[in-house]
């Protein structure tokens, strides 16, 4: 089993635990994590710009950087545009490849952009 702590950056868009936007996610505390395994963790992406916008999610600053190669983050998100003020969930996965070795902790910065 391995721990993880994520950062969430928004840029664009609000993240939030709750439909209604009030509660703001700032980090994922993934827990402990099992070799070969995956975890999922459902979200609430905003629009809190001022046109529509399409969602990009992307990793950044991992902690060993030799952990990217055996951890994947990725999303139910389908793609299309989300309007002004419209809150859409969405489910993050977090997945261990069975490969992994000589990890036994890390983090990594979550990255969600909206973009027009």
């Amino acid at each position: 089993m391995i721990p993880n702590t994520g950062s969430v950056i928004a840029i664009g868009v609000g993240v939030y635990w709750d439909s209604g936007c009030t509660n703001q996610v700032t980090s994922i505390d993934w827990g402990m994590i099992g070799i070969g395994t995956s975890k999922d963790e459902p979200v609430f992406i905003r629009n809190e710009g001022t046109v529509p916008m399409t969602l990009s999610l992307d990793t950044q600053d991992w902690y060993p950087a030799s952990a990217a190669d055996y951890i994947n983050l990725s999303w139910d998100h389908g793609g299309g545009v989300i309007d002004v003020d419209v809150a859409i969930p969405v489910t993050l996965t977090l997945s261990v490849l069975d490969t992994i070795d000589g990890i036994t902790n890390f983090s990594f910065d979550i990255v969600i952009m909206g973009s027009d």
